[in-house]
């Protein structure tokens, strides 16, 4: 089942479950519609895979399974080589095995 991950990692712009705007990779790595398109060109910076439309879950199930609060989000050592995601300072889920990429 999808995290729905609540923000942009690039921006921390709120993506709530039913946002039309929100983009995933494989990995779920969640990025805004302008982040993705224009920061980004459809790449994810963490894994390099395509962005795509993240599924709406449906509001009755919302209940039953809700989305996640977790907020996935830079840190200050973007492009330093410090600890996160492929090094790029990104906090991510236990499940995230991505390697480095392009900068946000």
């Amino acid at each position: 089942m999808l995290e729905m991950r609540p923000g942009c990692e690039c921006c921390d712009r709120d993506l709530p479950p039913d946002s039309p705007d929100a983009r995933i990779c494989t990995f779920e790595c969640t990025f805004c519609s302008d982040c993705a398109e224009r920061r980004l060109a459809g790449a994810c910076p963490n894994c390099g895979g395509e962005l795509l439309t993240r599924p709406r879950r449906p509001a009755d199930k919302l209940a039953k399974y809700p989305a996640s609060t977790v907020r996935v989000v830079k840190g200050e050592g973007v492009g330093r080589g410090e600890a996160g995601v492929g090094g790029r300072g990104l906090r991510q889920s236990p499940r995230h095995e991505a390697t480095s990429g392009l900068e946000c």
